[in-house]
């Protein structure tokens, strides 16, 4: 028996701090793989807990198969949970680690059939009689699921069961739960902070920030359709390359995006991916390119779609398959709060001394602070900021133009991949060529404009 489980609403606050979880809503099929993924702090593991009944759910409502379940007790809810740590009992035997929760549900009953069945399902039947001290981290954490699956449970949840392990045991273990769920048939939940685990084991991904879900989709569609900029630089080995850029779109002649000291040329006739950045006109937004998106090629081996660029080269990092080469366009990088330090906000320190001081009143710079203020509440009640940007510094005869007494740019602002042979010299210059087919487009708040949308009413594609 495998249960569908519903969180609707759900936030979990502990006294009157910030809630470390925030209206979090999700649906999980029966027999669903379903991976909690985000930063150390988003609350994923806190919302594992509050399936499990570890956890007072403090508002929202959980549902399992339909049915209200926020008031049960967790051995009600049928439910065994894998802890990162193993949670195991020294002084008992791999077997009665195993068959502990057998004699909790059913004293006096014999599980030794049990026991060694599930044991030989993961490939420990052979240290059942030692402790878990004379075990490998790997085994011991066998030993821990062994313990789970025992139970036959109507749903599995998993709280980073392997970042205790070394690398290459976490890739095997990984696998081995990937296989043992699906033939069980029973719904996972799955916590990690690794996107190599989520993308592999899932399903779907569910990507936390912040207490708050930001997209849950497939792991294909987390990758190609990231709906905010957290998502896209999350998701993605290495991380995407975000640029902060303007839109130029005068009234005549061609449309391009603005990276600060080179331009992207928007292919004519405008795909409707593009013409929907006209409305970004002057504004601040953020140029997303994976590192497959762009290729170090001359301008005259251009395909369909590409655009030249060029950089310098900062650094090159030699991965045996192939290169990632550190590149430095003069653009100027984005910063994205909870995956680094942002950069303080230069555009809010603007808006304060036009406001002089206090956001209220005072004539138009007044008014304008309050706008910009229940914009960005409005903006973060949907998934907070996502983006630290600074604004543009426009040239009046020019809107869409930066100015260009920008301070020089040293560090590399874009990662492109080459083949492992491919000779570069530090500190040469080389072209490149970006597809605009792979290009995302964020807006000044971290919500995608490009690729289009779903959602977009009345526009037809």
């Amino acid at each position: 028996m495998t249960r569908a489980i519903s969180l609707h609403n759900v936030s979990k606050a502990y006294g009157r701090s910030q809630r470390a979880v925030d209206r979090f809503s999700l649906s999980i099929d029966p027999g669903e793989f379903v991976v909690l993924l985000g930063p150390s702090g988003c609350g994923k593991s806190t919302v594992l807990r509050m399936i499990a009944g570890l956890e007072e759910i403090t508002e929202g409502e959980l549902l399992l198969d339909g049915e209200p379940a926020n008031h049960l007790a967790p051995r009600e809810r049928g439910m065994a949970m894998v802890f990162q740590n193993f949670a195991l009992y020294p002084t008992m035997t791999n077997r009665a680690n195993i068959g502990f929760p057998l004699k909790l549900e059913s004293p006096g009953q014999d599980h030794t059939a049990r026991v060694e069945n599930t044991a030989r399902m993961l490939g420990i039947d052979s240290v059942l009689d030692r402790y878990p001290g004379q075990l490998s981290g790997g085994e011991r954490q066998r030993v821990a699921m062994g313990r789970a699956i025992s139970r036959r449970p109507s749903v599995f949840l998993m709280d980073e069961p392997l970042s205790n392990l070394d690398a290459k045991l976490r890739n095997h273990l990984r696998a081995e739960i990937s296989q043992l769920t699906r033939e069980l048939g029973v719904t996972t939940v799955y916590v990690t902070h690794d996107q190599a685990e989520a993308m592999s084991l899932g399903d779907r991904v569910a990507v936390m920030r912040g207490g708050r879900l930001q997209q849950v989709s497939p792991p294909r569609e987390v990758y190609a359709l990231p709906e905010n900029v957290f998502v896209a630089a999350f998701i993605g080995t290495p991380r995407i390359n975000l640029l902060q850029a303007v839109v130029h779109a005068p009234l005549e002649g061609r449309m391009s995006i603005d990276l600060g000291r080179q331009r992207l040329p928007l292919p004519e006739p405008l795909s409707p991916d593009h013409q929907l950045l006209r409305i970004q006109q002057g504004r601040q937004i953020i140029v997303g390119l994976r590192s497959e998106a762009a290729r170090i090629a001359a301008p005259s081996q251009a395909r369909p779609g590409e655009v030249a660029l060029s950089g310098i080269v900062e650094h090159v990092e030699y991965q045996g398959h192939e290169a990632l080469v550190h590149l430095n366009t003069g653009s100027q990088p984005a910063v994205v709060p909870d995956l680094e330090s942002a950069r303080p906000d230069r555009a809010a320190q603007r808006r304060r001394r036009a406001a002089g001081g206090s956001g209220i009143g005072g004539g138009s710079g007044g008014g304008v602070g309050v706008l910009e203020r229940l914009r960005e509440r409005a903006t973060g009640h949907i998934s907070g900021r996502v983006v630290a940007l600074d604004e543009p510094e426009p040239d009046r005869g020019h809107p869409a133009i930066r100015t260009p007494d920008r301070p020089a740019i040293t560090a590399s602002d874009l990662v492109v991949r080459t083949g492992p042979d491919m000779r570069l010299r530090i500190g040469g210059q080389v072209p490149l060529l970006v597809d605009l087919a792979h290009l995302y487009v964020f807006d000044h708040y971290g919500r995608r404009i490009c690729p289009l949308p779903k959602d977009i009413p009345g526009f037809d594609v």
